[in-house]
């Protein structure tokens, strides 16, 4: 009777719905939340309509290729001082203006479609200006939302960001295809443009308590402090060396899309939407089960095995000439790649001083941003080869080297580690 008296109770539905949502419990991060979920779906939206967009116009990989390299230069080149900003100033009012530069640019990008005058070079020109903006809003995001719930809801409130960036890549891309496929690009772009005007009111709607900024010092001094910082850790190195593999060859093969759409599988626009919102639904559902695994010790092993498995599936999709086992290989790439994501962002945000967190985060995102640049190279490479080959060669580097840092024992003390910080900070 004893052993009855003290089994442990199994959580009711609703408690588990109750953890699952815990970081919308607070109403700041409930406004960021709802912001956040329209201005993602505008960009989601983009990345399909700039695709179609340039593919329609010029009808040549190197076109999608060097959409890549504009897309990717200003991020490379801003994205560190926009952790520095993140970091020295106010990161509420940071979004509030990045939010409105970007929705201005893509209503500006509507009106040249809608006017019939959009060209490969003006379009390059506004998705360069689009791409400069979003250097500054990532860094500021992530060292933002943190102060906007209780320490202890920050595996919650990382599960939920994730959700919305996966949940959005299967409404934003089914809306572009089929607005894209039924009365055209320009009112796919201005809808795009209302989604971040949202993220503009609930920035203006935030109350944020003050919140412990970057010391005193010229802005080289603080970009050199917070890179010092992540050299000398050496978990830091692992996750965004990672994250950088991920990126500019993993994830390059989204930019050839409209290839494998149009020339490979035959399904055009409405297919391309399709593909990108099945990718999305795999990554919903592992975010899910990502945020249930929240105080296993293991994330270290875990996140390097989601990286295998998604290089894995890059090359199955690469070598399909299948409608659905494509759709198959996105979807379980989805997945693997957002159990990867949340892991580390997880460790990320348990393990960084409130005041390098921009910094940080923006070493970090520089790695994502790295994603355009990576579509450049595999837009070349399949114009000297072929796109199979340039899809498949992403994926291949990417299960390689993510199965040689598995060998390595260093990467199973990421789990521990973090494990120990969120501990800490529920204490």
């Amino acid at each position: 009777m004893e052993a009855q008296t003290t089994t442990e109770r199994k959580p009711t539905l609703k408690e588990r719905l109750t953890t699952l949502t815990a970081a919308l419990h607070h109403r700041n991060y409930r406004l960021y939340f709802t912001g956040l979920l329209f201005s993602i779906t505008g960009f989601q939206m983009l990345l399909v309509i700039q695709g179609w967009l340039i593919w329609d116009i010029t009808g040549d990989p190197k076109g999608l290729a060097f959409l890549g390299l504009v897309t990717a230069t200003p991020t490379i080149l801003l994205n560190l001082y926009g952790g520095v900003i993140a970091d020295r100033f106010d990161q509420r009012l940071l979004i509030l203006l990045v939010s409105t530069t970007i929705g201005v640019l893509l209503a500006v990008m509507g009106l040249l479609v809608a006017l019939d005058v959009a060209a490969y070079w003006n379009i390059l020109l506004l998705s360069f200006l689009i791409a400069g903006a979003q250097a500054f809003d990532n860094p500021a995001r992530q060292a933002l939302y943190p102060h906007l719930i209780a320490r202890k809801d920050l595996m919650n409130a990382v599960a939920l960001n994730s959700i919305v960036w996966q949940g959005t890549r299967v409404v934003g891309p089914l809306i572009a295809g089929a607005l894209i496929a039924s009365v055209g690009s320009a009112p796919a772009l201005f809808l795009a443009s209302i989604g971040f005007a949202f993220m503009v009111v609930a920035m203006s709607m935030i109350r944020v308590p003050p919140i412990p900024r970057a010391a005193h010092g010229s802005m080289v001094q603080n970009l050199i402090e917070g890179i010092g910082y992540v050299v000398r850790n050496q978990i830091f190195a692992v996750l965004i060396g990672l994250t950088f593999l991920n990126s500019f060859f993993g994830m390059s093969f989204i930019i050839l899309m409209p290839i494998f759409a149009t020339d490979i599988l035959e399904v055009g626009p409405e297919g391309l939407g399709q593909m990108h919102a099945v990718a999305g639904v795999g990554a919903i559902v592992m975010a899910l089960v990502a945020a249930a695994m929240s105080k296993s010790r293991n994330k270290g092993l875990w996140l390097v095995s989601g990286a295998v498995a998604f290089g894995a599936t890059v090359v199955v999709f690469a070598v399909s000439t299948s409608y659905p086992l494509s759709l198959a290989a996105l979807f379980v790439g989805g997945a693997a790649s957002t159990f990867y994501m949340v892991m580390v962002q997880t460790s990320l945000q348990a393990l960084v001083p409130d005041h390098l967190r921009g910094r940080v985060f923006s070493i970090y995102s520089l790695t994502w941003s790295l994603l355009p640049l990576g579509g450049l190279q595999a837009g070349l490479v399949a114009d000297w080869v072929s796109p199979q080959f340039a899809v498949a060669l992403g994926g291949g580097v990417v299960a390689v080297v993510a199965v040689s840092v598995l060998l390595l024992h260093q990467v199973r003390i990421v789990g521990i580690t973090t494990q120990q910080a969120l501990d800490r900070a529920s204490a």
